[in-house]
């Protein structure tokens, strides 16, 4: 666990992430970071979460027409 304080940065206001943090989120200096509401709280991710589901809306459609991607394959 971390304990993140807020900070003046120009007219907003922000958190600066520690090493630790940023090296097991996998990130680095300018990516960006999803912040989501959950039901324990609020959860900072390195993930799009509109990308997982449209992800899962692939999987779907994919398997509902696996006969038809079968034929196309061979």
């Amino acid at each position: 666990m971390f304990t993140l304080k807020l900070t003046q940065i120009g007219n907003s206001v922000g958190v600066v992430l520690p090493r630790e943090a940023l090296a097991r989120l996998k990130l680095t200096k300018g990516e960006s970071v999803f912040l989501t509401e959950s039901p324990h709280g609020y959860v900072l991710t390195p993930y799009d979460p509109s990308l997982e589901e449209e992800i899962q809306a692939g999987r779907a459609f994919m398997h509902e027409f696996r006969d038809t991607f079968h034929q196309l394959a061979k």
